[in-house]
């Protein structure tokens, strides 16, 4: 019986398969008709009668079946495939190991940050999406802590001069005359393994996506410095992984809407809003000694704000960011009240236009639900009138 089979290498003996079943054929023979059919791209062909066994070479297609034919039988299953260890050593850092080196603080779920980690060391473009204050920065600097890599940080939303951030400047000396002096960046670039962060690139001008847009292609990777004598091409260093961070919606009126060909150079990770458990566990994690109570009802009220944007028709146009939450926390730690702290932290982020039906009134209705009514505290409440029933802040958290 004939068979033709896959030739997977060639060693001290011949190693074939067919489909998920591999084969080992010993002896010179079956090594040189398999290197003569590995040079012309072909198949190695067995042939088999009785104690008998022949090889060569064929263009056929490799045979099929779901049994293991008897007389291959004693050929079977001896061979194990090579391993990529460089590619398994890779999987192995990525889901076993990685998640201990993200920081306790980072409250970002295991897949996306092994996501994180796996394209970083892929050499992806990553973009971290998300709202203000959930921890985008934060995250690509644990990224490269973890990975123990070199990191460059450039905040785009901040320069008005990109060229100069980005390419370099052109001076004049009195005893050299006029030279050019390349950005740190251009030094950045160039860093082997480097993780450069592109902050608030959602803010940034747009001459400095056209700078970047041959930097992220993955088929170009390079930087040209215009300004310079004879205009060189620096090419990006081997490994080097840019993560941008961008907030992206109608609320960010400062932003601009990222090209689409810029965008499409990224790997886009999400970070996610907090819910109101991981929000408690890291305010917690942050003032261990502070009242558990009061961080429960401060996590609440951040939640609820949250909850309230994903309604159909909600009452306010913003939620409180994990940012501002923290300071909410640290201010009741340092003895404030929880009134007071949301006074100064919490009530400027509303508008208040509208009276009674603005916003600033809902987010004073739900604090009001969390502080005791028997206190100094409750201030929003007056003894001549109750302005809000129970049932009316009950309907408003």
């Amino acid at each position: 019986m004939k068979y033709i089979l896959k030739i997977n290498d060639v060693t001290e003996t011949v190693n074939c398969s067919v489909g998920k079943n591999t084969f080992s054929f010993e002896g010179s023979n079956a090594i040189k008709k398999s290197k003569a059919a590995i040079r012309k791209d072909a198949n190695l062909s067995v042939l088999i009668n009785g104690e008998d066994i022949t090889f060569g070479t064929s263009s056929s297609k490799i045979s099929t079946f779901r049994k293991v034919p008897k007389e291959l039988e004693k050929y079977w299953n001896e061979y194990t495939p090579p391993v990529n260890k460089e590619h398994a050593s890779m999987m192995s850092f990525i889901h076993e190991d990685s998640v201990s080196l993200r920081p306790s603080l980072l409250m970002l779920p295991d897949l996306k940050w092994k996501y994180l980690v796996r394209s970083a060391m892929r050499g992806k473009n990553i973009m971290m999406t998300g709202a203000a204050g959930s921890g985008k920065t934060m995250a690509a600097k644990a990224l490269a802590n973890a990975l123990d890599r070199p990191e460059f940080y450039f905040n785009l939303g901040a320069t008005q001069d990109p060229r100069s951030t980005l390419v370099g400047n052109t001076h004049f000396s009195k005893d050299s005359g006029t030279f050019f002096s390349e950005s740190s960046f251009v030094k950045a670039i160039q860093t082997e393994d480097a993780i450069i962060l592109l902050d608030e690139l959602s803010r940034a001008h747009p001459e400095a996506w056209n700078i970047l847009m041959t930097v992220l292609d993955p088929g170009q990777r390079y930087l040209r410095l215009d300004e310079a004598d004879n205009s060189p091409i620096i090419s990006v260093a081997k490994g080097v992984t840019f993560i941008a961070t961008a907030n992206i919606g109608n609320e960010y009126t400062s932003t601009r809407v990222i090209d689409r060909a810029l965008l499409d150079r990224f790997t886009i990770i999400e970070m996610d809003l907090l819910t109101k458990e991981k929000e408690e566990e890291l305010l917690l994690q942050l003032y261990p000694e502070s009242d558990k109570q009061q961080i429960s009802n401060i996590a609440s009220i951040v939640s609820a704000t949250r909850e309230e944007m994903k309604t159909e028709v909600p009452r306010i146009s913003t939620s409180v960011s994990t940012r501002a939450s923290v300071e909410f926390a640290s201010l009741c730690y340092d003895g404030f009240t929880l009134e007071e702290s949301a006074q100064v932290t919490v009530y400027p982020l509303f508008d208040d236009a509208g009276g009674l039906d603005s916003e600033r009134t809902f987010i004073k209705q739900l604090v009001q639900k969390f502080i005791p009514q028997n206190t100094d505290e409750n201030l929003f409440n007056t003894e001549e009138e109750e302005l809000f029933t129970k049932e009316d802040i009950t309907n408003a958290s």
